[in-house]
């Protein structure tokens, strides 16, 4: 008999739901305390997606050097300067860079 196979949408379907799962839990338990479980969800959620080449979940913030949920104000330090978004990671210290349209 032959193996069944999951289409390439069904895939994407599925991790998108288990991604979200994922996003969600690890923010409860980096709220929680439980820094290195919330880190592993980040990184089970990160390989999930690779795999079925689908993006993160949006609203989603992260540290992509050690895949830290960001929770503003608890382990990661957010600044607005120069029309951009300045968020540096509390535990490795790396910062990434957004920017924003400002009103004129």
């Amino acid at each position: 008999m032959a193996k069944r196979r999951v289409t390439k949408k069904a895939a994407s379907r599925i991790g998108e739901e288990r991604m979200s799962a994922l996003a969600e839990m690890s923010k409860t338990a980096a709220r929680n305390g439980m820094d290195e479980r919330a880190v592993r969800y980040v990184f089970i959620a990160r390989m999930i997606s690779q795999k079925t080449r689908t993006p993160m979940p949006e609203g989603f913030r992260f540290c992509k050097k050690c895949n830290t949920p960001f929770i503003p104000g608890r382990n990661c330090r957010v600044r607005l300067s120069g029309g951009r978004i300045v968020t540096t990671c509390e535990r490795c210290n790396s910062v990434k860079r957004m920017p924003y349209s400002v009103e004129r």
